[in-house]
């Protein structure tokens, strides 16, 4: 293994600003033989569970992190006080599973209290969770860095006491990067200095934003595309060198040949951090049931109400496992399933909910999905379907051979939905419902239309040139060019057009916003920062900052 491990990297959740995709940097970890790797995507942790996973297969070990935005005093202060964007960075990294917990808080907090251009924590904040936390001092939008290139050295160290104030000296080191830019010499000079005085340890970064060296023009295009401007706009936002990629052990090692002690350090942070996330463990809320009944015996009660409702058989509990009746047989075989897989709290919850939504006389689908299979969702009214009538399969709905949560897709009247969401959280918690974040990707044509406008190509052309991309969902750009010649023949003959493609194939797919899923809820037992972070919609809705996927895999009801 290399001597050297990246602490400081934003892969394509940090939206609009970085390039790594996933998979991509997790792979080529391994192949730098890097025993660990770090993720700090910008304010968010939207990335978090597809990055541990992709690290864990290939071979790397994940260190969940985020690089975290400062608010100047308070939090609750919506004031800039000089600074831009109206906060700090700081990149935090996450030693064990309590520090897990305490920065999913940290970055719900700093959405749910703290936004103010970015979601915000503040010192006060930090220091109430800093259990399990490791801090790095930051980039050069940072508070030291700030205060350092004002040339107020003596403040720069106030804040170095502070943070080792409120992390403990272990668990602070100073953020050294070798990106070209004379500002970050300065800073590295001033920081070499400052480690001597107040034992402080350095630490090599790279501010990685791209893969490669050569991405970097393609990120400025990013970059253009998130503020709106274009190449030849004097004032538009860049990094203003070409050094922040991925940078393999051998270039960050010679980068820091001076000082050894930084890149030793990247190894010593990763052992120190070390969290071990379960998967297929599901956390389901309780629901709460009739007093001297568990939720078995009154799901089964419930059922029973059913089958008299429905098919006007008289049942009771416990039902006739040796019954003749096939209406029986698929209800106690069901239920035998649903009660050995944990599942009847599930059923309970969304009956109950269903049953609201329609007592307020809120319209609700018939049920659609492998969900129509399950007779015992059709006795509790959540379906509309006999399965027995349809010849419909319970075992692709629920298989106990295969052990993952149920999925009911209810469908609620679009204006009405709300009111189903606040019935849910006055039953389980203001804090323990919350809807799922969704993120919208850089399709083909979209993305070719956003390169051009950066570029400064006429509308005109990029209009003509999109459109001769197929307008389908989910297409891919790289088999339409492949696939139409009149593509290949402009970019053979242009190159400008070339030029055109060769940056939207780059860029295609990324993350480009996050909204929120148009049915997804998740509801938990105890406050959802303890399992998902929460952030904010563009109307205000609260959500987790993970999407549907890795809501899955963290095992949570939605």
């Amino acid at each position: 293994m290399k001597e050297f491990v990246h602490l400081h990297l934003h892969t394509e959740y940090s939206l609009l600003d970085g390039m790594c995709r996933i998979e991509e940097v997790t792979k080529l970890a391994h192949q730098y033989q890097m025993p660990a790797l770090a993720i700090t995507d910008h304010g968010s942790m939207h990335g978090v569970i597809k990055f541990y996973k992709s690290a864990i297969k290939n071979g790397v070990k994940p260190i969940i992190g985020c690089e975290l935005y400062v608010a100047p005093k308070s939090r609750f202060e919506k004031k800039t006080h000089g600074i831009k964007d109206a906060s700090f960075h700081l990149t935090c990294l996450v030693k064990d599973l309590q520090g897990y917990k305490n920065l999913m808080k940290l970055s719900s907090l700093s959405y749910l209290e703290g936004y103010y251009y970015k979601p915000r924590i503040d010192k006060e904040l930090l220091s109430q969770y800093s259990e399990g936390l490791l801090i790095l001092s930051g980039c050069l939008k940072s508070e030291i860095s700030h205060y350092i290139l004002q040339d107020n050295i003596e403040k720069a160290m106030e804040v170095i006491g502070e943070y080792q104030d409120i992390m403990g000296k272990e668990n602070f080191y100073l953020e050294l990067m070798e990106i070209g830019i004379e500002e970050q010499r300065k800073v590295n000079r001033v920081l070499v200095e400052l480690s001597k005085k107040t034992s402080a340890k350095l630490v090599a970064t790279n501010d990685c934003h791209y893969l490669k060296k050569e991405d970097s023009f393609s990120h400025e295009i990013l970059l253009c595309i998130q503020t709106g401007t274009h190449l030849e706009d004097p004032k538009r936002m860049r990094l203003s060198t070409d050094e922040f990629y991925f940078k393999s052990p051998e270039e960050m090692i010679s980068s820091f040949s001076e000082i050894p002690q930084a890149i030793k350090n990247t190894v010593e942070i990763s052992e120190k951090c070390n969290v071990e996330l379960t998967f297929g463990k599901y956390f389901l809320p309780k629901y709460p049931v009739p007093e001297g009944k568990d939720e078995n015996e009154y799901l089964e009660e419930l059922v029973c109400k059913g089958l008299r409702e429905k098919f006007g058989i008289e049942a009771k509990v416990p039902l006739e496992s040796k019954s003749d009746n096939p209406v029986i047989k698929r209800v106690v075989y069901e239920l035998g399933i649903i009660k050995k897989m944990n599942f009847s709290n599930y059923f309970l919850i969304i009956q109950d909910f269903v049953k609201e939504a329609k007592k307020r006389g809120i319209r609700v689908g018939p049920g659609r999905g492998s969900a129509a299979g399950s007779i015992v969702a059709y006795l509790l009214d959540i379906t509309e379907i006999n399965p027995l009538r349809y010849g419909l399969i319970f075992e692709r709905f629920l298989n106990p051979a295969r052990v993952s949560m149920p999925d009911i897709d209810i469908d609620f009247c679009d204006r009405r939905r709300e009111e189903v969401i606040q019935y849910l959280r006055e039953k389980y918690g203001r804090t323990n419902v919350a809807q799922i974040a969704t993120f919208g990707t850089m399709a083909a044509r979209a993305v070719v239309r956003d390169v051009g406008r950066a570029l400064k190509m006429s509308y005109k052309e990029v209009d003509r040139i999109a459109k001769l991309i197929s307008p389908d969902v989910g297409v891919s750009l790289e088999e339409e060019v492949m696939r139409n010649s009149d593509i290949r023949n402009l970019i053979e003959s242009d190159e400008r057009v070339k030029q055109l493609f060769d940056i939207s194939l780059k860029l295609v797919g990324l993350a480009r916003h996050a909204s929120i899923h148009a049915a997804g809820i998740v509801i938990t037992e105890r406050p959802i920062p303890e399992y998902a972070p929460l952030f904010k919609g563009p109307k205000g809705e609260i959500a987790t900052q993970f999407e549907m996927g890795s809501i899955e895999d963290i095992g949570l009801l939605k």
